[in-house]
This record gives C-alpha cells, structure tokens and sequence, in this order.
C-alpha cells in the first residue's frame, strides 16, 4: 500500500467518505470488531470478491489484540492440554506468517527452557519439544538444543545456578500485535472493504425474523446511521454477549474473560540472549525482550468488572515477580516495573472453573439468520477463525 493510500486510511476525508458509505449502500457482510479476528473477515471476505463494511467501537487492536504477550506461536503448553489439534492449526498459520504472509512482523526467537532439578523435567520437556517441532514448529526455525547448566548460565547469567541443572534451546516467533493488525486492517481497506473506526453498533436493522444490518453511533459527534448487509459477524471478541443481547437473539455460546497481566522492566536488569520461558504450577510464565525492555508474564484469572479497562492488581504482580524471581541472581523489585497492562482473552466458557483450563478452541455459530459470531481461538490462529466465520456467512 502506498504512503498515500496509508494516509487516506488514517485521514478525516477518508472517515466522511467512509461515513458515507456506510449509511448509502448495501454491504455483503458487516463485520462488528476491530480486533485481528474482525479485520481478518473483512480481508477474507473482501478477497473473495463480497461487499464488505467493519465497524469498530474504539481503535483497531485497542482490546485484545494489542495486550497480548506479543508471540505467534503454536502453544507449547497446550500439548499438556492435549490439544494437538490446535497446536498443529496454530503451528500451519506461524509457518505461514514468519515465511510468505508477514515475514517483516513475524520474527524468529529464540528460548531458553531452565531444567530445575526434578530427573523426569529434561525427557519430559525434550518429548514435548520435539513433538513441538515435528507438528511444524521447526521448519523455519532451529530445532531444540540441549544445554549443560554451564551452557545455559552462558546464554542466561542472570539465572541463578543453584535454580537449574541445565536447559533445552528451542525457537518460537515474536510479533508486534497491534501493528499487526492495523496492518490487515489497511490490507482489507485496500481491497475495498469500508473500514472505520470510533463507530459503536448500538442496535440490529430487522426485515421480519432476519438480521438485515446494524444501527451505528460515531463516537466522535454522536450522529447515527443505518449499515445495511445481508449478513453480520459477530467478531467483538469478549464483547460478544453484550452484542448478542442486542440482537435480542439466544446466543449458542457463552464467552467469559480470563486475564492477562505482562509487567514490563528495562532490558538491563535481566541478562540474557534468549527468551526465558518457566513453568508454573497454572501455566507457563514468557520473559520476552521488547526493544529496550522485557515484557514478562502472563497470568489467567477470571475478569467480571469494566471490558474497557481490565487492570491488573498487586496480586498479579506480586505472583509474576516471585514466579521470575525464584530463578534470578538478582530478583526485580516493584521499583524496577516501567509499565504494566492487562488484556481480556475471550475464552468459550466451559465447565471448568479455572480459566487456565478453559479450551482455547473456537467456535462459530448462526444466532440468528442472517447473524453470525465467532469467539474462542487465540491470536496466531486468526485467519483459520476469520476463515471459518466467513464461511458459515457466505452459505
């Protein structure tokens, strides 16, 4: 896309034009969502040739898709969950991202697994990894390495010796979410589809029992307008029960928030030239380098308060730093904390009351005809998701 163009996409004239258009012509699909999901059908909607329209109540990637811990990765640890099928789907679309779809986003990254001292850990993880990387996590990247506990000192100094016997090297990839998906955002616009942001839905358009578009607000000057289209998605992510009650439509799945907490410290106060992945007794804690700092986390707790503002408490900082401290020389400090954010993951909600143990499959369902949603999933997986929505639309 060119700088014009790019600058058309961002501009006010190009927010009227758009304005326009929502309000004067008849659209395929509507798209409510801006997160990667959402844009991702409207780019697979619009490449295959139908008149698309996405809404978005706030800013592209301003939820979900900008609060993640910044990988495209399969999973590791959903190989425990026994979910080799998502690993696999997961593990197809990094291929595809890290060496034809987005090479300039998608990096290679190298970790460090730190052994502790328990005799099963290193064929445990060794078997994990290596089925890992036989489902297709290591076509582009290197394959696992054993280390000595020297070996890994060397590539982690600031791990402390008496915490590890040794360790297992072995590459994921890295991503900058939101500029990710403002970027199939742009992509979408430039095959025609009419893209605008800070535009609510605030009510469904109705031709007798069929869903026939939706009722818009500009967040910006208040006015509304009617976006008419023969099918929408649902693609709102942990909004999506607040927009199905719009439609005043049973909805086929529930969707429930689990929150992620990343605390982000200076890249000096953790020597290492790897990416630091640790098991804990919920789920896996990633210390990621990010430019001039480390971004580590995650947690996985049930959020029920504001979508718009999940905020992370002293507990989860508390359980993040004593989770990265108990293998550090020297152990971080709230004082050492530049930043911290939390993001929602829109889990379908399941019998568990854990939401670390929720399945972070998705589903797509037809509320309503002419109505579509999509939730569950996770990031890396976005195009198979946006794929799957578009198809139940087009039928």
């Amino acid at each position: 896309m060119s700088k014009q163009q790019g600058a058309q996409f961002l501009g006010p004239q190009q927010r009227e034009a758009a304005w326009e258009q929502l309000q004067t012509e008849q659209f395929d699909v509507v798209v409510v969502g801006g997160g990667v999901v959402g844009v991702g059908a409207a780019l697979d909607a619009a490449t295959r040739g139908l008149k698309v329209a996405l809404v978005e109540a706030r800013d592209y990637a301003s939820g979900t898709s900008s609060r993640s811990s910044k990988m495209f990765h399969g999973g590791l640890r959903y190989l425990e969950q026994l979910e080799f099928g998502l690993v696999r789907e997961a593990l197809r679309e990094r291929e595809l991202s890290l060496t034809t779809l987005a090479p300039h986003l998608v990096k290679p990254l190298k970790f460090l697994f730190p052994l502790a001292h328990r005799v099963w850990e290193r064929p445990y993880m060794a078997a994990g990894i290596f089925l890992y990387d036989r489902m297709g996590g290591a076509k582009s990247v290197p394959s696992q390495k054993h280390l000595t506990r020297a070996g890994a000192l060397r590539m982690s100094p600031s791990l402390k010796r008496s915490s590890l016997t040794g360790g297992i090297q072995y590459y994921d990839t890295v991503v900058d979410d939101a500029r990710h998906t403002m970027t199939v955002a742009r992509t979408a616009a430039h095959y025609g589809a009419v893209v605008r942001t800070s535009t609510q839905v605030v009510g469904f358009l109705r031709e007798a029992d069929r869903v026939s578009g939706v009722r818009v607000r500009d967040c910006e000057d208040g006015r509304t307008a009617e976006v008419k289209g023969h099918v929408v998605i649902n693609a709102t992510g942990v909004w999506t029960d607040e927009i199905q009650a719009l439609s005043r439509q049973r909805g086929r799945f529930r969707v429930r928030a689990s929150k992620g907490v990343h605390i982000v410290v200076p890249r000096d106060r953790i020597v290492s030239e790897a990416a630091i992945i640790l098991r804990t007794e919920k789920s896996v804690l990633f210390v990621i380098p990010w430019g001039s700092h480390w971004i580590i986390g995650t947690t996985d707790t049930d959020w029920n308060l504001d979508l718009a503002h999940p905020a992370a408490t002293k507990a989860d900082i508390d359980y993040i730093l004593g989770h990265v401290n108990s293998v550090l020389v020297t152990p971080l400090a709230h004082a050492d904390i530049d930043g911290v954010y939390a993001g929602l993951r829109p889990l379908l909600a399941g019998e568990s009351d854990e939401t670390s143990k929720l399945s972070r499959e998705h589903a797509v369902a037809r509320v309503a005809p002419g109505l579509v949603a999509i939730a569950g999933g996770k990031y890396t997986t976005y195009r198979v998701m946006a794929e799957d929505a578009v198809d139940v639309a087009a039928e």
